[in-house]
């Protein structure tokens, strides 16, 4: 087995306590770094998880020879340039969704990494986990026949308040950016890039998107119906629809779940998949496989196609 890659991790805030937490659950990582904008809160942090190395900088992380790779973890206006800093310093990098606040930035970031031959991955999660391998087979299988609808929403009730990271410009606030990625990403997935697209948006007080509603149309005359908003906790569950059979992903769908997949007839088959922690594990895992193959990008995550979900959100943004 190969030796376990060794996370330097950018930010102590709640994402990077799951993504490192969830590292228990597998062989492939440690974490052995955290940098954070002072050195209180990285020690705390790295008390907290039993990690060594502890920096009141991000330029002392990205620099330290023990770390294989860098997780960004913090809030998405910041991700472009910690996600910079760690490829300057020749460390692959996995990058916390939405990937960057813009597209140009995003391609930015990639052109850096494939001109210093370095790994970069957006860290949509969903993409490695069980389930959701599980659901791509079957498609792949031809069960499902050819795809006719996507549905799917994300959903979180949030108490305004115009200063949280929720609400706040500043801060990258939305509903779009932070919990529509999931189906977004989802759709893409399935279908592709859209052609065409139906929007609807609610904004908050502070003018950031509280609530967007999206159709999508495909050029094979497939649709998705995606829904998000930070104003009510909704299923959050998915719905893949095909000539012959539809899968139905219990909520949460973007998470460890289980699904059906049930004829046009009514029959019923039920998968339902073990896991542990959050399910933060199987990213690391995947970026670990990658690095160990040789690859650049992750197959189930391409750099491409995060280039074109970021221009599908800023497409759905600018519709306002």
């Amino acid at each position: 087995m190969a030796e376990p890659l060794r996370w330097g991790i950018i930010s102590t805030g709640g994402i990077a306590r799951t993504f490192v937490n969830d590292l228990q659950y597998t062989e492939s990582g440690v974490a052995v770094a955290v940098g954070s904008r002072t050195i209180e809160a990285a020690n705390t942090f790295a008390d907290r998880f039993g990690i060594a190395h502890r920096y009141g900088s991000y330029e002392e992380l990205v620099a330290d020879p023990d770390v294989d790779a860098v997780y960004v973890g913090t809030p998405h206006p910041m991700h472009f340039e910690n996600a910079r800093l760690a490829l300057e310093n020749n460390k692959p990098v996995l990058v916390e969704k939405a990937f960057t606040m813009t597209a140009h930035d995003a391609i930015e970031l990639i052109e850096l990494a494939r001109a210093k031959k370095l790994f970069l991955m957006e860290a949509m999660w969903t993409r490695c986990l069980p389930h959701v391998a599980a659901v791509n087979q079957l498609i792949a299988a031809g069960d499902l026949g050819d795809i006719v609808a996507v549905e799917a929403d994300h959903g979180q009730y949030f108490e305004y308040d115009p200063a949280s990271r929720w609400f706040s410009p500043e801060l990258g606030g939305g509903a779009l950016l932070d919990l529509g990625v999931y189906p977004v990403s989802f759709a893409s997935m399935l279908l592709g890039t859209p052609s065409k697209m139906v929007t609807m948006i609610d904004p908050a007080p502070t003018g950031v998107d509280r609530q967007v509603s999206m159709i999508f149309g495909y050029d094979n005359g497939a649709q998705a119906y995606l829904n998000t908003t930070t104003g009510a906790k909704t299923p959050t569950t998915a719905t893949i629809s095909g000539t012959h059979a539809r899968i139905e992903i219990d909520g949460d769908f973007y998470a460890p779940s289980a699904f059906s997949l049930i004829t046009r007839a009514g029959d019923a088959r039920r998968f339902e998949f073990a896991t542990q922690g959050r399910g933060l594990h199987f990213e690391a895992a995947e970026v670990a496989r990658c690095l160990q193959s040789g690859l650049l990008e992750s197959p189930l995550m391409p750099l491409d196609e995060t280039v074109s979900i970021m221009q599908t959100m800023e497409s759905v943004l600018a519709s306002a």
